[in-house]
């Protein structure tokens, strides 16, 4: 049976409107990672201090299809009034610096594309390592080598729970918390609007995540939030550390 031009329009635009429901019911099928809930540990645990030559492996994937996409190395170069992490790739070499001033303040924050240089170090992980803890952090950000944009920057930091996780690296007592970062400024001037969240299960034995998960979308003028764009989406599991 012959499909004319117009049911070709229109069977487009049905598939067009449906695919952020899609989108939305693939990423809710994906795993979240699953640990055995632990009650508030006493005392409460330290992050260990930074020290040359600690380092950190992740196996990153896709969360929309679960593919590995990348193994990327962490590892602690100097300490002192900043705390320099160099990180490499697997995949494309050499990436941007991680810098802490002081250690658990982020001040250039690699993450998220493009880098981000704070012009107010924001934390990298709870203050207090307490359930039900929680704070916004405000700052702004420039883009490294582009020094003439400063952006606004909000994130609003939760604690949930005390878990036991296994990872390929070992097994570890992990703080879980949730990042939300609503409508911060890209330095694209085309995106009209943005929000970032994401998981974080962090293990204060290692003083770094075990598991990270990651996702963004934005808008630009005339598109609306049920049919916004997606970042990648992606989970960091740590196969091994030193």
């Amino acid at each position: 049976m012959a499909i004319n031009f117009l049911q070709v329009k229109t069977l487009r635009r049905l598939i067009l409107l449906a695919l952020p429901a899609f989108l939305m019911a693939c990423v809710a099928s994906q795993p979240v990672p699953k640990g055995v809930i632990e009650t508030q540990p006493i005392p409460t645990p330290t992050v260990r201090a930074p020290k040359v030559g600690q380092e950190w492996v992740y196996q990153v994937r896709n969360v929309f299809n679960q593919e590995i996409i990348d193994t990327i190395t962490e590892k602690v170069v100097s300490v002192g009034n900043e705390v320099r992490i160099a990180r490499k790739s697997l995949k494309s070499g050499s990436l941007p610096d991680e810098i802490q001033s002081p250690w658990g303040f982020v001040l250039q924050d690699p993450h998220w594309q493009p880098p981000q240089k704070f012009s107010k170090p924001i934390s990298l992980w709870p203050q207090q390592l307490q359930i039900g803890w929680s704070e916004f952090f405000t700052t702004h950000y420039q883009v490294p080598n582009y020094p003439d944009g400063s952006y606004y920057w909000g994130l609003s930091m939760t604690v949930s729970q005390w878990e036991r996780i296994q990872t390929p690296a070992g097994e570890f007592t992990v703080l879980r918390f949730h990042n939300e970062i609503p409508n911060f400024v890209s330095n694209d001037l085309f995106r009209v609007g943005n929000v970032r969240q994401e998981d974080l299960w962090f293990a204060p034995e290692i003083g770094r995540w075990a598991i990270r998960r990651s996702s963004g979308r934005y808008i630009t003028s005339g598109v609306y939030w049920s049919n916004a764009y997606w970042e990648d989406y992606l989970e960091w599991e740590l196969i091994s550390w030193k």
